[in-house]
């Protein structure tokens, strides 16, 4: 058996659109004439002539200028929740402590506490996981993600050590 299939011309044809111009306007808008906002000032009540205006200010050196200030969290990653610590079904927390560098990121990031426990058991305060908890690396590499305006001391940015986050793990309730 043989098949042959037979070319059909096929032409499309297209319309070619143009937008419509919009009407001209019936009548130029009206001139606005130009107002004069002259404005006559009682001078009797206004001797400025013996003002002293010079004030000192000192910004530098005492920590207090403008532009300084502590550290403030811009941005706090979400940390992604451990599988052996759903598996398990446990909730905790992890304290860590860190270094804010003078760009705002998190550098050093180290567990100071930590806490893994069953909710809903007779004493949730009793950690079952302490030494090596599930959620130690997660909260690390959450606080890694952490981004902050830095501490800012005579207008320039600095490091400071020692700042401390609660990272909470907690199951959704079903």
């Amino acid at each position: 058996v043989d098949f042959v299939r037979v070319k059909q011309d096929q032409q499309l044809e297209t319309k070619q659109r143009k937008p419509k111009k919009p009407p001209p306007p019936d009548e130029p808008p009206p001139d606005v004439p130009p107002q004069n906002f002259n404005v006559a000032v009682d001078s009797a009540g206004f001797n400025m002539s013996n003002v002293d205006l010079s004030v000192s200010v000192d910004v530098g050196g005492g920590g207090f200028g403008i532009s300084d200030g502590e550290y403030l969290p811009i941005v706090k990653v979400q940390p992604q929740y451990p599988r052996r610590a759903l598996s398990r079904g446990l909730a905790g927390y992890v304290i860590v402590e860190f270094t804010v560098t003078a760009q705002g990121t998190v550098k050093d990031p180290f567990v100071v506490e930590n806490c893994g426990h069953i909710p809903n058991a007779r004493s949730p305060a009793d950690c079952v996981d302490k030494p090596n908890s599930v959620f130690d690396s997660a909260a690390v590499k959450a606080a890694l993600k952490f981004k902050y305006k830095p501490k800012v001391i005579d207008g320039n940015p600095v490091e400071t050590a020692g700042v401390q986050n609660k990272i909470t793990f907690e199951l959704a309730e079903s």
